[in-house]
């Protein structure tokens, strides 16, 4: 995706980490932000930002593009076409949000991975892990007890036991593409027979995981709630905990020790908690929920005590993808506006190894989102949709379309 030149005037900027914004002008040219300062070179495109605001485009670390649905078997065992086409949809949806990066951690494959990079379809940028690893009975599982059926290799979850396999599995990801490995780690809300505290994997297995990762210079996320489930992972070199709501001081303590970083996806929880019968989130899921919906803010609270680098993730699957820009809102009740903007930037960017987004600075990727007004003393203006916002995704103003943003 390439792009000619524009210039942005007189706009408040944040830079992806300062806790004030300065007011500057940006030229922008061939995808990359070319020019920052007072007097930059006039573009023939000139956007007047006066009295708003620019952030660097958002990045969500924790979206699925096939998440279609809240019951496993309807997005694993599906038909992989009709699951592309309705990715497409919901990555085209997110990018008129302002998430311009979003990391599918769980899914993904090379043909949509192709279709973003190619400008076949109207997509962020789009980093996978292919179908995250599970054990049998795990939360990748998604054969209820009752039903003596064979399903090992799903769209988003595969069910593979033992070190040896997993070294496979593992080689085989990188091989079509992945941006990182996703493994589960502790039982889930949406799994069918499994609790969510006890720890899944063996130690060997998620260090096999993680060594072949390592050796190609990639990393590991890892599905985690509880605290021995979180330790277990970190222990055993895992560089990405997911969800973590019932991390504790300790363990916070544990993650900071090992560099490792925290995923919050609160709006997960509380979309499922208000429209959960909507969305025919089974009663075994909403009791899960609620074992985990609370203690999120404070997991949030406690990372950033233990001088954790905190993300920022959404998880919201089926039709509850809509909430997606009220995850920033949640997020800003447990940590502020501040935070919250610097964990959907330059935290995410550093997470997932990319210095050239997340930030607004002379060489790095012109993937901007032009807000209506400052939003460290106006954070509304982040996550309301039905507020002005422009988005710019490698130096081009993504047109709105006809799609509520919703």
């Amino acid at each position: 995706m390439t792009a000619g030149e524009l210039t942005l005037d007189n706009a408040l900027v944040f830079d992806g980490w300062s806790a004030e914004l300065s007011e500057t002008s940006l030229f922008v040219r061939d995808g990359a932000i070319a020019e920052i300062g007072p007097s930059v070179t006039r573009a023939e495109r000139v956007i007047d930002a006066r009295g708003r605001a620019v952030v660097p485009g958002l990045i969500d670390a924790h979206f699925h593009a096939y998440g279609i649905s809240l019951h496993n078997l309807e997005f694993d065992a599906g038909p992989l076409s009709y699951l592309a086409l309705a990715g497409a949809r919901r990555l085209r949806r997110a990018l008129h949000r302002g998430f311009t990066t979003v990391r599918d951690v769980a899914g993904g494959d090379p043909g949509l991975a192709r279709a973003v990079t190619t400008g076949l379809i109207d997509a962020p940028r789009y980093l996978y892990t292919g179908p995250a690893l599970s054990q049998t009975g795990g939360h990748g599982d998604a054969r209820p007890a009752e039903y003596d059926i064979c399903l090992h290799g799903g769209h988003m979850n595969e069910v593979v036991d033992g070190v040896e396999n997993l070294r496979v599995a593992v080689r085989e990801r990188f091989r079509r593409g992945a941006h990182a490995i996703k493994i589960m780690a502790s039982g889930g809300v949406v799994s069918p027979t499994d609790p969510i505290r006890p720890a899944q994997y063996s130690a060997e297995e998620i260090a096999a995981v993680t060594a072949e990762a390592a050796r190609r210079g990639s990393y590991v996320a890892a599905h985690a709630y509880s605290p021995e489930a979180i330790r277990h992972a970190v222990a055993n070199g895992v560089r990405s905990v997911e969800h973590g709501n019932l991390l504790d001081e300790p363990t916070a303590a544990l993650l900071a020790e090992h560099g490792a970083y925290l995923v919050p996806t609160l709006v997960a929880y509380d979309a499922m908690n208000r429209r959960g019968e909507e969305v025919g989130l089974p009663a075994v899921g909403r009791a899960k929920n609620a074992e985990v919906l609370d203690a999120g803010r404070v997991a949030i609270e406690r990372a950033h005590a233990a001088g954790v680098p905190v993300g920022f993730g959404s998880d919201l699957m089926g039709d509850l993808e809509d909430d997606q820009l009220l995850g920033l809102r949640l997020q800003a009740e447990a940590s502020g506006a501040l935070a919250t903007l610097r964990s959907a930037t330059s935290v995410n960017a550093r997470l997932i190894g990319r210095d050239d987004l997340g930030r607004i600075a002379v060489g790095a990727r012109a993937d901007l989102l032009l807000l209506d007004a400052d939003p460290l003393n106006d954070p509304a203006a982040l996550w309301d949709a039905a507020r002005p916002r422009l988005v710019i995704r490698a130096g081009t103003p993504v047109a709105a379309g006809d799609e509520p943003l919703a």
